[in-house]
């Protein structure tokens, strides 16, 4: 039953998460006509849709963002076996709720991916059905940098760009718990 502490900190970033998405979603006008200024001109929310993964990548393929949400299915099943039985041979506890915090972040844009296209119509108009297909909704927008990237760096090479995306809790949850088992990782796999 000590594997529930950590189920719970799943349970609490999925419910934070869709929470925040329903606000905006709800509250907000889309892009910048929307945008509310939290601190300063750096820390902003601005309500898009993002129909692909992080930073706004996507595979072009007819069935790319079914192959993309099925994977996503797959891998938060993964974590959440891994978590139980990492939980279960007493792994460093700094690492299971990183690993709670990344489950929870990966279930709530999961969500947002296989029901939102049907329960919130946000489907991009030209996938064959909304479900599986829906887009996940961001809204922390740190302002640090706009401009134009040089033509030779690859995939954004002369499009103009901000250096931080528009991201959400769920995303938040996930790159926290990535960074902390990275930044801590002796400590954590010392076994």
């Amino acid at each position: 039953m000590k594997h529930l502490k950590y189920f719970f900190l799943t349970l609490g970033v999925i419910v934070i998460d869709q929470v925040v998405k329903l606000l905006v979603h709800f509250n907000m006008a889309m892009g910048p006509t929307g945008e509310i200024t939290v601190l300063g001109d750096w820390f902003k929310l601005h309500y898009i849709l993002n129909r692909g993964m992080a930073f706004g990548l996507r595979f072009d393929l007819e069935y790319g963002k079914l192959g993309l949400t099925l994977f996503r299915m797959v891998a938060m099943v993964v974590i959440g076996i891994v978590l139980y039985r990492m939980s279960k041979k007493n792994y460093h506890t700094g690492l299971l709720w990183c690993i709670a915090a990344i489950l929870g972040g990966a279930i709530g844009n999961v969500i947002d991916s296989v029901f939102y296209g049907v329960f919130l119509d946000n489907a991009p108009y030209d996938v064959m059905t909304p479900w599986f297909h829906g887009q996940v909704i961001d809204m922390l927008y740190l302002d640090v940098w706009e401009g134009n990237v040089a033509d030779w760096v690859p995939v954004w090479g002369g499009k103009k760009v901000a250096l931080w995306p528009i991201f959400n809790i769920a995303d938040a949850a996930i790159f926290m718990g990535v960074f902390v088992i990275l930044f801590f990782q002796k400590r954590f796999l010392q076994k």
